[in-house]
Formats: structure tokens, sequence, C-alpha cells
């Protein structure tokens, strides 16, 4: 019987949490390391007229301060070619900032606390330039600029308007403009890391969600070659695609490392993290969808306007996400999207759980809504005249992605029985009916992403050690998904060796040659599968030796996988166990170990789908909105570990109903933090949730071994415009077609009132 598909629990790593034996860069020891501590802009927008270090460099323990102009490295420039050479980020202002957490200067000491000390002591002298920090007035002609030698706040402008005929034929048509709000990702670790010069050698300690990227990025900086650089990932303590963008903090370790001769680490602040951390989503959208009154749509229109912060980082990237998922699970007939991306003096966008793909469902499963509404016909009936149908994938979209594989109606179908839809309508209209101030909403959202979505491969090697067990080797890192029991049971399913007896190692650019780190809910469909070729390698190679053990051909050599022992064909009384290969290796082999490393090509990103059902309370006298019900039937092809699968469900879910309800970050006029601590920026409690229940259906990918997809950013893909739709939807009666998000009770209270 297989390992894959049952529920095995996450006993490779959660003893090790749940004991303290976890290992997290701030607690780990590093001889005669001094701490660094950050000098950060109060200010969003100013010229720096002087900075004064004198008091600061003879505070004790100080052994070095540090400003912009004794920083000889080179400025980040972004990567998309697109975006203009003038907004490249300097790792430490000099002469400008640009929002309020741009860092203007270092303080290195003996200790944390002397530092911070130290730099608390340094002043720094700003003469305020204005600032714009509304996304849509950065696009006016008469806007500040953030580079005045650049002569535009554009990072990128991409994609065209159709003409005036775009909805000829289309008897409706609803426009919405639609607020995707800024978030902060709020990992429960801040970042931290280390650095020192070892041999000419830069080894450095990240909190990282890819170690190989990391180490390609410092060696860039530094002018070096890739293994010149070792970086090493211990525990992260989550990173939801903010923890792989790259940062001035971290980057500037190795500088300072070098001049002082001794290590240094840093690590921030909560309010450091909220300020200076990437933050995600901020677009404004501008949709028209059209059809006919029968219910069949036919084209949307979507504008992006995507914030991208004070420098353009990963934020350029999100809305082609977005542009190339925005026709949604639908057959339309045309699909037409432009992106612009304003700079604004805030904290830089970066990729957030989901990354631009949550952007387009939340657009376009708003607008189902509203157009079903328009036409007065049931939204879940709307969908399913319009969903791609099962037997036409491969599917080619307008916006040339193609799907591999769905089935639509049947996700819609069982997300809505496990609701019990049609009693729920019932229960709402009773309520309408009798005039009660607890109104009942019901939303849908029918969403498909892309995950994996650079098509891009995975390495992995398998080494089978003395005892008869093995180490899985891969080049992603996990930051809380459960990498470890899942490469395990893919390992153990094709080999045979005991689950207990495998061990799996990662981010150590020493150890694992190279990686594309964990991002985009890739690490299944392409380090699973790397994992699974590297099993099935080192099978083959075991083969070969039992052969000249048993003296026969390779090809007769069979695995007995439930004993985890090689024989001939007919004749498994005279077998080889894993433990006699690894003896016999030590003087057969010419490395002495038998081992198998792989580098997995993908082919194309697979494309996760699903339904999610959201039932929720709203109360007309306060405004108030409580989540009664969430029900998700996610479709990421082959499950291997349910308990995995339930586990990034809920806690997708749980992030994207909290951005429906309760997150936003927040600026002041003048680019001041609002939203800088947990005392002020709204973050739900796990008491504030129901109990998800999940719906299983499996649709395998055709792009893989394993048939797997991604799950990890389905939950805020899907229950964020469920939620939303749930709030709009229950007060539908009352006239009421849209509110933005945050759905906080303010907002809904004033939404009723203003009917």
């Amino acid at each position: 019987m297989s390992i894959l598909g049952t529920r095995v629990l996450r006993t490779a790593e959660d003893p090790r949490f749940l004991t303290g034996a976890d290992r997290y860069i701030d607690n780990l020891p590093l001889a005669d390391s001094a701490q660094v501590v950050y000098v950060y802009a109060t200010v969003a927008h100013a010229t720096v007229t002087g900075i004064d270090v004198a008091d600061a460099r003879i505070m004790p323990g100080v052994v070095g301060v540090f400003t912009g102009s004794d920083i000889d490295l080179p400025p980040k420039r972004s990567s998309n070619p697109r975006v203009p050479e003038a907004f490249a980020q300097p790792l430490m202002a000099t002469t400008t900032v640009r929002f309020v957490g741009e860092l203007v200067a270092a303080v290195v000491a003996e200790t944390r606390t002397q530092a911070i000390d130290a730099a608390e002591r340094i002043i720094v002298d700003y003469e305020s330039l204005p600032v714009v920090v509304d996304m849509e007035a950065a696009l006016a002609a008469d806007a500040p600029l953030l580079f005045p030698e650049a002569g535009t706040n554009i990072a990128v402008h991409a994609g065209f308007r159709s003409g005036d005929d775009f909805f000829d034929g289309c008897e409706v048509v609803v426009r919405e403009r639609i607020v995707n709000q800024r978030v902060a990702v709020a990992p429960m670790e801040p970042r931290a890391a280390a650095a020192w010069w070892a041999d000419g050698r830069l080894e450095q300690w990240a909190c990282t969600q890819g170690a190989h990227g990391t180490r390609n990025s410092l060696a860039k900086i530094y002018g070096l070659r890739n293994d010149e650089v070792h970086v090493v990932t211990p525990d992260v303590g989550g990173g939801f695609g903010a923890k792989s963008g790259d940062y001035p903090e971290e980057a500037l370790l190795g500088w300072f490392a070098r001049v002082l001769d001794r290590p240094v680490r840093w690590a921030e602040s909560r309010t450091q993290s909220m300020q200076t951390l990437f933050h995600g989503r901020a677009q404004v959208q501008y949709c028209e969808l059209g059809g006919g009154r029968d219910g069949r749509l036919e084209a949307y229109r979507i504008r992006i306007v995507q914030d991208v912060g004070a420098y353009p980082h990963d934020g350029v990237f999100l809305p082609y996400l977005t542009r190339l998922m925005a026709g949604g699970v639908y057959e339309l007939d045309r699909v037409d999207c432009e992106v612009i991306a304003p700079l604004t003096n805030t904290t830089p966008i970066g990729a957030y759980r989901g990354a631009g793909r949550p952007e387009a469902t939340a657009a376009i499963e708003r607008m189902v809504d509203r157009y079903a509404l328009e036409i007065g016909v049931d939204c879940a009936e709307l969908r399913r005249r319009n969903f791609i149908a099962p037997d036409a994938f491969p599917y080619l979209t307008k916006t040339k992605a193609t799907y591999d594989s769905g089935d639509y109606e049947g996700a819609l179908d069982k997300a809505l029985a496990a609701a019990g839809y049609t009693e729920l309508r019932v229960e709402q209209q009773r309520r309408r009916d009798n005039g009660d101030k607890l109104l009942l909403g019901i939303g849908i959202s029918s969403y498909v992403e892309i995950t994996n979505g650079d098509g891009s491969g995975e390495y992995s090697s398998i080494e089978i050690t003395a005892d008869g067990g093995a180490i899985v080797y891969t080049g992603t890192s996990p930051h809380g998904q459960g990498h470890y029991t899942a490469f395990a049971m893919i390992a153990a399913d094709l080999t045979g060796i005991p689950f207990d007896k495998i061990e799996v190692r990662h981010g150590d650019t020493d150890l694992v040659p190279r990686g594309g780190g964990t991002g985009g809910s890739r690490s299944l469909q392409a380090g699973g599968s790397a994992v699974w070729r590297a099993s099935e390698s080192v099978v083959e190679a075991a083969k070969q030796l039992v052969a000249s053990l048993l003296e026969a051909n390779p090809d007769d050599i069979v695995l007995d996988v439930g004993a985890g022992a090689f024989h001939v064909i007919g004749t498994p009384a005279v077998s080889r166990s894993w433990n006699d290969l690894a003896a016999h290796a030590s003087t057969a082999l010419d490395q002495g170990i038998l081992q198998a490393a792989v580098d997995f090509e993908a082919t194309a990103g697979s494309f996760p789908f699903g339904t999610h059902v959201a039932v929720v309370e709203v109360d007309t006298e306060t405004g108030a909105v409580s989540v009664l019900r969430h029900i998700a039937c996610d479709d990421a092809g082959t499950i291997v570990n349910p308990v995995l699968f339930d586990g990034q469900v809920h806690g997708g879910v749980a992030a994207g109903i909290s951005q429906a309800l309760f997150e936003e970050f927040r600026y002041d006029v003048d680019g001041n933090p609002l939203t800088s601590n947990f005392l002020d920026y709204s973050f739900p409690a796990s008491s504030e949730f129901p109990s998800f229940e999940r719906v299983v259906q499996e649709t395998p990918s055709p792009l893989n071994p394993l048939g797997a997809k991604g799950i990890g950013e389905a939950g805020t893909i899907g229950a964020t415009p469920a939620v939303q739709n749930a709030v709009i939807d229950a007060l539908a009666a009352l006239g009421i077609t849209h509110i933005d998000m945050p759905m906080t009770p303010e907002r809904v209270w004033t939404a009723i009132a203003n009917r």
C-alpha cells in the first residue's frame, strides 16, 4: 500500500518546534559577533542635508558607524527591463529618502542594546520634499516626482486600452472600481541575518525562502563568483513571499563584516518589519464585464493600477500575473488588460501569498456577482453557464495562459452541496422577509491560479546511509509547509526505505549545489517531482549493484517496496536490503556512497482551481460581520498528504478572510505609517474564524510525475472574494452593490447608512 495520499503527521519537524529544538538565526550562537542596528528615515520624502554621527561613535561598545557615503556597493536595480534605470535603490540613502523606513545610517556595537543606544544619538537633518502616497495621484501630470531626473513616476506601463467597440453586441455591461488594499505580510519571525568572511569567502545566514537566490544576489552585489558565497538558511518562521526579496539590511552585512574584520548580525523589531518588509497587494482595478441578458459572458476589460512603493522591486511583476489570470475560470470571447505601475512614497510592494493572482480573482469574481445581480440570475448559475468545459483542456486563454486540467463545475457543485446552498438561500430570504437585523450572506468564489508560474525545475539528490536509511537533498526551502514530511513520504514510497529513516536537508548552498527555493507554490510540483526522479534514479543505481552481487542481469532485478529489498524476478528468497547495498557501495563504488542526483525539468506552470463558499452574518445596526462558515473545495491535483494540504488551505483561508474583513496598511497624507505595529494594524486571532470545511476533489496535472499542483496560496485566492461577495450579498436587498475591502464595521455601517 502506498504511503502517498495518507494522513502522515509532521513527525519529522513538529517535535523540534514544539520542544524548542528549532534553529532560528537570532537564537544561534556566533562567536565574536557584533550587532548591527540601522537608523531609518522618519520622513517619507526629503533631501538629506546632514547626518551627525559624532556622539554615536563615542558611545560604549560601538565599533563602527556608517552612512550611505561610506558604502561602495552598487544600488539595487529592477530585473524588469521596462523599469527606468534611474529608479534604482541605493542600499543606504545618501542625498534623498523616499519612504519612512529607508536606511540612512548603521551602528555596529558589541551588544544590541549598545547599538540601539548609539543609534538614538544619530541626528539626521532633512529638508522636506512633496509627498505622494496615493497611487492614482502619483499618475497625475503635476504629481511630485520621486526621481525628477526620470521625469515620471511610472515604473511600467503595458497593455493597451481597446476601442469603444470592445463591448459591441453586449446587451449588458457592468462597471466597478475595485480596491485591493495594501497589506502587511507580518510573518511570525521578523527578518534576521548574520555574515562573516572566511578565507576570502562570504558566509551568510539568511532568513530567506531560497538560499540559492540569496547566494546569487550577494555574489552579484559583491562582484564574486557564486561559489565564493556560502548561504545557510536554518529554520524560517514564515515567509509568505516577502522573504524572497532582496533587502539592503541583509546585503550590507557582508560589507560591515569585511570592513570590521569580524562577524556581524542583525535582527529587526516588529515595527521595523511592518515598515520595511515588502507589503502586498495594493492595486486599484477598473473593471468592465459585458454579455447577454441570458447570462452569457462575452467581454471583460480591466485596467490595473499597481502601487509599487518607493522603489520598483517585485511589485512591478505582480500586475502581469493579474493580467495572465484575468479571465479566471470563464470562457470569454474577449479580454483586454492595461497595466500601469507608479511609484509612491511608501514601503516597496513585493510578493505576498498569491502574488498577483488573488488580485485577478478578486476582480473577476466581484464582477461576476455584479453581473448576476444586474440581470437577476443566481450567482452560482451564472458561473455554471460560463465555465470552461472539462473536456476543453489544455485550454489557451485570451491572455495566453494554457490551463493544464480542470473541472470547475465539479468543484462548484461539491462546494454548494457541502454548504447546503438551497437551504441557505431559504434562510436568507426568511430573515429578509422578517426584517431581521442580522442578515445572512452567501458568497461564492470560483477561481483558477497558476503555480510554479515560470515553469522552473528543481534539483534533488538522494544518498543511502550506512544503516540503510536515506538523506534527501532539495533545492527548495521550507518555512512552515512541511517539506520534510512530504519529501520523505515520496522517497519512502519509491524506495521502500521506512519513512522515519529518511532525513531531508535543505537551505545550505554547500550541501545543495543549486535550487529554485520556495515561492509561487512550486515546492511539491517541482521540488517533490525532483525527489521522485531522484528516488527512481537511486533505485536504478541500486539494481545495478544488486545485479553484480547476485550475478544477474540488471533488467531482471526488482524492488519489493514493502520489504525494502531487491531480488531477481521469481526468487524473492535471495534478496539484498538497502543496508546490504550501503555496505557494498563503500567498496564497490568510486565515491563509496550509493546516491543519485537529478534536475527535474518542468515544462510549464500548473493551474490549481476550486470554489469557496462563505456564509456570513451582517449586523445592520452596527455593521459588524461574522463569518459563520467557510467551505473550500480546492483542487490542486494529486494530494500527497492530506494533513499538509489541510494546513495550507486553512492558513490561506485565514489570510484571505483577514484581508476581506480586517487588514489594511495605511499612511497619512505625509507618508507616515499609521499601522506599524499590532496595536494599530488589525490582525485577527484564531478565535475570530470559524472551523473551515474542506471538500476534496483531485484533478491530476499531466505536467509532473506526481500529478500535483500547488496549494500554498489557493486559500488567499479563493477566500477573499468569497467573503467580500458574501457581505455584499447580505446587503443586496438594501440596494448595496459594492463595498471595498477591508469591510470593517465602520465601512459596512456607512454603506448601509448612505444607501
